[in-house]
């Protein structure tokens, strides 16, 4: 019940960071926004290693700089895709295939959720399908090929992201995630000066980077928690209804219209996680 309290907070938390993030490549560049989102949340990082209970070793290190440089790559995506793309459209098909990928390697080794979970898991599954369709968004040729791929592939990022945060020893504390966003913040920094992006922000949004970066990294917090405790068939595709927020923000505050499907999807959603409670 822990895990699924935790992974629930963080989905909702990732789907707010997600709409500032994506407001921000609106002002700014993506690679500036990337680099100081991961910028913001290693810095918020780094005070509390000491406070909380772990210590550093090989593999928390390893694992979490494979997964930031997977998540690293999956946010520059993700983000590129936000600010040529609709957000009500981008923003689900990422998680679809972040939601997807998760499923499949956790039942690879072996992770066997109770019935009425593993009923949830399918439930939250079509829910991030449903809402990822916006048949008014094609129509009017605004779902273009170039953001549904760059979202495709942002997802296959985050999906690793889940998976290599669930193999860190369960004793490491908050270490891995300190790796992971070094090896991010370091990567896009790189691929910024190799490609002679500016990192100064738009502006006016400034505070907007500095939600999306402290947002993401409280959210990353509540996902390595719940991974500690949980199956990775539950919490990752629990993490990936984070979709529901972000349309939601998108609706009342951009006024982006939802389909009937996608509120469909928000209802399947809220149904999902309470299938998965109960089991």
């Amino acid at each position: 019940m822990t895990a699924v309290l935790l992974a629930t907070m963080c989905a909702a938390i990732y789907g707010t960071a997600d709409f500032f993030g994506g407001l921000a490549t609106r002002r700014s560049r993506v690679l500036a926004v990337v680099v100081l989102t991961q910028a913001i949340g290693l810095l918020l990082v780094l005070p509390l290693l000491p406070l909380l209970p772990g210590a550093p070793s090989a593999g928390a290190l390893g694992w979490g700089v494979a997964a930031g440089l997977c998540g690293g790559l999956g946010v520059a995506l993700f983000y590129r895709a936000l600010a040529s793309g609709v957000m009500s459209v981008v923003a689900p098909t990422t998680a679809t295939t972040s939601a997807a990928l998760p499923v499949l390697a956790g039942l690879a080794l072996g992770e066997r959720p109770q019935a009425l979970a593993l009923c949830g898991v399918v439930v939250a599954l079509a829910a991030v399908v449903l809402v990822s369709r916006e048949p008014g968004a094609a129509r009017a040729g605004k779902a273009a090929l170039g953001p549904i791929a760059a979202a495709l592939a942002s997802g296959l990022g985050f999906g690793a992201f889940f998976i290599l945060l669930k193999q860190v020893p369960d004793d490491a504390g908050l270490w891995p995630l300190a790796g992971a966003r070094l090896a991010s913040t370091v990567a896009a920094g790189a691929l910024a000066l190799a490609t002679g992006r500016g990192l100064r922000p738009g502006k006016g949004s400034l505070p907007v980077i500095l939600a999306a970066g402290v947002l993401d990294m409280i959210a990353n917090v509540l996902y390595l928690f719940a991974a500690q405790r949980g199956l990775l068939v539950v919490v990752a595709v629990l993490a990936s209804l984070y979709p529901a927020s972000t349309l939601l923000l998108a609706r009342y505050v951009l006024g982006e219209r939802l389909s009937a499907l996608q509120t469909a999807g928000v209802g399947l959603a809220l149904g999902a996680v309470a299938l998965i409670a109960s089991g």
